[in-house]
């Protein structure tokens, strides 16, 4: 007698694994990782100069022990001073500026910054035919414009009290006979003053500004050199108080150097 085999009927049980597995959550962090270091990237194209410094600052020294060069100290909360044992890098920190003038290569040579018993004196001087005024004329041009605004918006940030000088040749000025050297002199110091207080520094911090025609010539052996003719801008010391922190931007209480230019 033939019998008859039972049907086997075979079920296969599908899983989906929760949504194909955890893989895709890694894939998403990743790309959400990449999407913030893109951001980042493009806010540090489009930040100041001094956030760009101090964050790659950061990373070449994470403790904060480095000099603190290129950081913006007006938003620190603490003031950075300038005394006469830092002002070196204040001076390196402003020629590392005016490198990025757009005609820096015709100005260079017109530009000098020396520190002095007053402070830093960064130096802007004429050639025969005009580098930051037109000969004669109080009114600033397109490089001086430049320049100074570049200067305002660096010394804006700092304590320091600023003065500005203008010089003449000894060549008589004689467009008027009620208008001279000592006038011109004046008149471009209070140019360059306001320029510098439109871009950034503060009207308390202009200590002096002075006109002195053509009695502090720079090139004594040569009184109608072009180079006489000049604006001097004059960052001043800070003497720090007794226990305050000066060199590592914690001096609050600090006072300004006397003034040695008498």
């Amino acid at each position: 007698m033939a019998t008859t085999r039972p049907a086997i009927i075979v079920k296969k049980k599908v899983t989906h694994g929760g949504h194909h597995g955890g893989a895709w959550k890694v894939a998403y962090a990743d790309f959400v990782t990449a999407m913030m270091a893109l951001f980042i990237v493009l806010w540090l194209m489009n930040s100041s100069k001094q956030i760009q410094d101090a964050v790659g600052g950061y990373f070449k020294d994470p403790s904060g022990n480095s000099k603190m060069v290129g950081t913006d100290q007006r938003g620190a909360g603490d003031n950075f001073i300038i005394t006469k044992d830092n002002m070196a890098e204040l001076k390196e920190q402003l020629q590392k500026s005016v490198r990025r003038l757009s005609d820096f290569d015709k100005l260079k040579d017109h530009i000098e910054m020396t520190i002095t018993s007053e402070g830093l004196r960064i130096e802007m001087t004429e050639s025969a035919s005009g580098t930051f005024f037109e000969v004669g004329s109080a009114k600033p041009n397109e490089d001086c414009k430049e320049l100074l605004s570049l200067l305002a918006q660096e010394l804006g940030k700092l304590p320091n009290k600023v003065s500005i000088e203008g010089h003449t040749d000894s060549k008589p000025y004689s467009l008027s006979t009620n208008y001279g050297n000592w006038e011109l002199s004046a008149d471009r110091a209070n140019a360059a003053r306001r320029l510098m207080q439109q871009n950034g520094v503060r009207p308390d911090q202009v200590a002096q500004v002075r006109g002195y025609a053509d009695q502090r010539l720079r090139t004594p052996a040569d009184p109608f050199a072009p180079s006489n003719r000049r604006i001097s801008v004059i960052i001043q010391y800070i003497e720090a108080s007794p226990g305050s922190d000066a060199s590592s931007g914690k001096g609050q209480e600090a006072k300004p150097a006397q003034n040695s230019d008498k």
